[in-house]
């Protein structure tokens, strides 16, 4: 009777944080799996396919930034929701953390109520809607524009002749933007179609995922508008 709860893998080294926050989610009706260790979380992840998984940064045999890495190439795993959660609040941690296929980042402490409520927050961005390029919902499981197609269903993009799966936010993100070609989309829109507004994030959150982006279509397609935001051009 269980089986339609979301899966959370909570990993951290320190025991007390592990059953304190497992404790709180588990009152909120989330199916829990702990691990204290990158290797030993990436083992857990791949036989219990959790909607989330939260990580701590600083961790024994393999950091949480390795272990993400290693969680988004393998295929299961790569539209899996992940966010660190961690007392490192310096901007090139985060940005390393993104850089790693993370979609969030939380910083400790943090109140029970307000970790669930981030919880809720990503767990209800799960089901993100693809639109075709005149911005209505489109049936198709692909969408094309220009030289790039999206497979919805797969998290996977096409272009130039190459296959290529794309973690959460970067598909969310390059979905929003191939939505409506042209169009610019500004940072506040960015975050609350991506991110959610009760998701917060840092500065450098759009940053990352942009250059990311880039890196994997081409700089061609994708130009900023200095103060404003970003727009597709195909």
């Amino acid at each position: 009777m269980d089986d339609n709860r979301n899966k959370i893998l909570l990993v951290d080294d320190e025991v007390d944080i592990l059953e304190f926050i497992s404790y709180n989610l588990e009152r909120e009706g989330y199916k829990v799996y702990t691990a204290q260790n990158g290797k030993e979380a990436i083992k857990v992840a791949e036989k219990k396919q959790p909607d989330l998984i939260i990580l701590d940064v600083m961790m024994p045999e393999m950091d949480g930034i390795a272990a993400c890495e290693e969680m988004r190439k393998i295929p299961s795993l790569q539209s899996t929701i992940i966010t660190f959660l961690t007392a490192r609040g310096e901007d090139y941690s985060q940005i390393a953390g993104f850089e790693a296929g993370a979609d969030d980042y939380i910083t400790k402490p943090i109140r029970p109520k307000v970790l669930v409520s981030r919880v809720k927050a990503l767990l209800k961005r799960t089901s993100s809607g693809v639109v075709s390029p005149n911005g209505e919902p489109t049936s198709s499981s692909t969408i094309r524009v220009g030289d790039i197609e999206i497979d919805k269903e797969r998290y996977l993009i096409r272009t130039n002749n190459e296959e290529m799966v794309l973690p959460r936010k970067e598909f969310e993100l390059l979905s929003l933007l191939v939505s409506k070609p042209g169009k610019v989309f500004t940072r506040e829109e960015i975050y609350f179609n991506v991110w959610g507004d009760n998701v917060i994030v840092g500065d450098r959150t759009i940053d990352v995922h942009i250059r990311k982006l880039r890196e994997k279509i081409g700089n061609e397609h994708i130009k900023t508008l200095k103060g404003i935001g970003y727009k597709f051009v195909e």
